[in-house]
């Protein structure tokens, strides 16, 4: 609406501006015409009734004498009077000002004439606030034979003109200021009154989650347009409402039987040895054999120490399926850290902290089970290097507490970095690869978040970041 209407503008006063300057050319043109007639016809009369010379080219002078200034006055312009070569043969022009006229006509405007259809050539000149029109024809004798040019020198006056065009292009801009002020109050509130409906449908898709259960669109004023695409809205939020459901099922039927494919597999491997072990004791015991007593200590402390294996494995699973409570309390970072190394004997860990105190809202519990699966990672990818260390730093960052273990092992693979926090993933000969998928666990139940850096041969930094 705002484009028509300024568009509309533009050209109505482009087409008043052409209009006005193609009627004042016209009246122009139209006057100098009737001037020319006029002018022609007294010279006509003159020739029947006063002129007493013979009607020839070089008798123009004396013709004209006295009577050029007359049908000067009388016309009110400036009259020249050319022979047919083009020289001035007289003039209507006096005073101290020099004439426009020239003395001597060009030769394209003098054959221009003589091959013009109509014998008559206008010459227009522009000036500030006027227009010089100059017209040139042929003087006739009474039998219609040329005997001189006639040049009349109009001068048209625009001013006048040129105030009235001012005056209505005001007007017009007036009224268009005012129509566009209007148009822009009206398309404020109709853009607003079309799009109040497409806005809530853009507000509810932005807030469509998978996680949660989405609200449909009910408006009962709408256009039928934007019904129908509140129909394809809310039929999308049914369809997504039961892919969802179905989505959360296959994920959990998936996770269930690969927990329990891996919890079988784990299980097995302890009690294949403990099958060979009792068989092999059924075989070779001997009661009455003087080291009987030796061997049973040796077969029970066999059994004992894979069943503690199997109760292992049950416990990591558990620790595993079981999400991290959120109990808070306020301790300090640097001194739990602290203890949780302190179980660790090896001499190339160390140990360091941006701040002796830096007071948390933590579980001790779960915090010293992250730095502790950190610190037996980094020992197992050190071991067999040269020069081995281990850098535990503690820091605060803003209203963060960031914990980072750094060891120079053997690094994390590229093909290795996207699978790491998978649960059962684990590049050790042995373990679960539970480690990092409960840490990561762990902290994101503290809204927290776990990034790592690492390069092959080089070594591993994690980084864990926990709201203070």
């Amino acid at each position: 609406m705002i484009f028509l209407v300024v568009f509309t503008s533009i050209l109505i006063v482009g087409v008043t501006i052409y209009q006005y300057r193609k009627r004042t050319v016209e009246y122009t043109a139209d006057r100098l015409e009737r001037k020319e007639e006029s002018v022609k016809a007294s010279i006509d009369y003159w020739f029947k009734t006063g002129n007493t010379y013979p009607l020839e080219s070089k008798n123009l002078p004396y013709i004209f004498k006295d009577k050029i200034f007359e049908i000067s006055d009388v016309e009110n312009l400036e009259i020249n009077v050319y022979d047919l070569d083009g020289a001035l043969a007289i003039s209507s022009h006096a005073g101290f000002v020099a004439a426009s006229a020239p003395i001597k006509l060009n030769d394209s405007l003098v054959s221009g004439l003589r091959y013009s259809p109509t014998k008559r050539i206008v010459v227009s000149r522009e000036m500030e606030e006027s227009s010089l029109q100059s017209s040139y024809s042929y003087i006739t004798d009474n039998r219609f034979k040329p005997i001189g040019i006639l040049n009349l020198q109009y001068l048209q006056d625009n001013s006048e003109i040129n105030e009235d065009l001012e005056e209505v292009l005001i007007r017009v801009i007036i009224v268009y200021i005012a129509m566009l002020l209007i148009a822009i109050v009206l398309a404020y509130f109709i853009s607003r009154y079309i799009t109040r409906f497409i806005k809530v449908i853009s507000d509810k898709m932005n807030h469509i989650n998978l996680n949660k259960t989405n609200e449909k669109i009910l408006l009962n004023d709408a256009s039928e347009e934007i019904h129908t695409l509140i129909e394809a809205y809310n039929d999308m939020v049914e369809e997504l409402e039961e892919s969802a459901i179905k989505l959360a099922q296959g994920e959990r039927e998936v996770a269930w039987r690969e927990m329990a494919k891996q919890v079988a597999h784990e299980i097995k491997n302890p009690l294949t040895p403990m099958r060979l072990t009792v068989q092999n004791f059924q075989r070779n015991f001997d009661s009455s054999s003087p080291g009987a007593s030796n061997e049973i200590d040796e077969f029970c402390q066999t059994l004992i120490t894979q069943i503690d294996t199997m109760s292992s494995i049950a416990s990591a699973f558990s620790n595993f399926a079981q999400m991290p409570i959120q109990k808070k309390e306020e301790l300090n970072v640097v001194e739990v850290v602290k203890f949780a190394l302190d179980i660790f004997t090896e001499d190339y860990i160390y140990y360091d902290y941006s701040e002796p105190e830096i007071i948390a809202e933590l579980d001790k519990t779960q915090l010293v089970r992250v730095v502790t699966n950190l610190v037996k990672n980094a020992i197992q990818a050190v071991k067999g290097g040269f020069n081995k260390r281990i850098d535990v730093y503690v820091g605060k960052m803003n209203d963060n507490v960031t914990i980072s273990v750094k060891d120079n092992g053997r690094g994390i693979s590229k093909a290795d970095m996207s699978k790491i926090f998978e649960p059962k993933f684990t590049t050790k000969s042995s373990g679960m690869g539970l480690g990092l998928p409960m840490i990561k666990n762990i902290v994101s139940a503290y809204n927290g978040t776990i990034e790592f850096n690492s390069k092959e041969h080089i070594g591993t930094e994690f980084k864990i970041i926990l709201p203070i």
